[in-house]
């Protein structure tokens, strides 16, 4: 039997843990030809998403994904996040959250061929 991944456990724990105290989860997603995201938004190869229930409609966060509908700039848009291309889950009030090492999309799926590492946002433990 293969090993399943912990990683969307803990994005999901850790949206439930922002949600119930009152902050407001972001993520940070590098950006390949799977993320389906507004483009016009996305820095070095990454963007930064608010996925709290205000600012979503039908949010999902699956073992393979996070999808949502949302607004940019007044214009709805569908929005799909592999979960392997997430970098970090955290609270944007207090930065506590977690950090990940996303996987490195497939050969040929960067948004530009001469895009910088992405940054990861500085995180601390929760407690």
């Amino acid at each position: 039997m293969a090993e399943i991944s912990t990683k969307p456990y803990l994005l999901r724990a850790i949206h439930e843990w922002c949600t119930d105290s009152g902050y407001t989860p972001y993520i940070a997603v590098k950006v390949g030809v799977s993320a389906k995201v507004p483009l016009q938004f996305v820095r070095d190869g990454q963007i930064v998403l608010d996925i709290s229930y205000e600012a979503t409609s039908a949010l999902t966060m699956d073992n393979t994904a996070i999808q949502f509908k949302a607004r940019f700039g007044g214009i709805p848009q569908d929005i799909y996040i592999p979960v392997e291309n997430v970098a970090a889950i955290y609270a944007s009030e207090n930065g506590q959250g977690m950090g990940f090492e996303p996987t490195e999309p497939e050969s040929g799926t960067e948004a530009t061929s001469k895009e910088e590492p992405v940054k990861k946002p500085t995180l601390t433990r929760i407690k």
